[in-house]
């Protein structure tokens, strides 16, 4: 049997907690295994609940949710662990926290008055090591972290990636899935999968979303 996603929430509404909660224990393959009130709170459950994805709020009293997640994200990383993947909630469309959280290091963020389906998708996603953006701001989201052409040298890092890694990375930082890379490079999706995996290594990249931000950063996507 394979085993349940490890879901926790981090929000400072009781209301709202209670009902993803219901929402998330409905679902027969994720488990909601804690909440918190605060960005303090999260960075403690974090560590005791282990969960395997973690929705935060933005806003919240004590430390705010993008501080929260730069801080979950650098002990997993200090500790060579691969940590919870976080999804940042968030009331408005697009705004400079939204910009800020992908940096911190989430995997992307959902409007808090998205579907219920939208938001069970994104957990299963984000699990999978995908990234999810609210589709109508993703393009202007990743505008936020686009730099002058000629304002950076082009990184070691990735000068050092094979020619084909560079394809890969460039389809991949567009926003192509595994399947579409695959299709547009006449390969399997399973070798695609192994390429972007060894990109992230070589880039020191957590995911999907941060090789996005890398490319704007390093002007490497039009």
């Amino acid at each position: 049997m394979t085993a349940r996603i490890r879901v926790a929430l981090v929000d400072d509404q009781a209301l709202f907690r209670a009902g993803i909660r219901m929402l998330i224990s409905s679902q027969p393959d994720l488990e909601f295994v804690g909440e918190a009130a605060n960005g303090r709170e999260a960075i403690l459950l974090a560590v005791s609940a282990r969960p395997d994805v973690m929705l935060m709020d933005i806003r919240m009293p004590e430390l705010d949710g993008i501080q929260a997640t730069a801080e979950i994200v650098q002990a997993a990383a200090d500790a060579a662990g691969s940590g919870p993947r976080i999804i940042v909630l968030t009331t408005f469309d697009l705004d400079e926290s939204a910009a800020r959280a992908i940096r911190a290091g989430a995997s992307g963020f959902v409007l808090k008055d998205a579907d219920p389906e939208f938001l069970l998708a994104a957990i299963r996603t984000v699990h999978a090591g995908n990234a999810v953006i609210a589709a109508s701001a993703t393009r202007r989201l990743f505008e936020e972290f686009r730099a002058a052409p000629d304002a950076v040298p082009q990184p070691m890092a990735f000068a050092e990636l094979t020619p084909r890694e560079r394809e890969i990375f460039l389809l991949a930082a567009r926003g192509l899935s595994n399947a579409e890379i695959a299709a547009a490079e006449f390969l399997s999706e399973a070798t695609v999968k192994t390429h972007v995996s060894r990109i992230l290594t070589k880039l020191s990249l957590r995911d999907r979303v941060q090789l996005v931000v890398y490319a704007y950063e390093n002007a490497l996507v039009d």
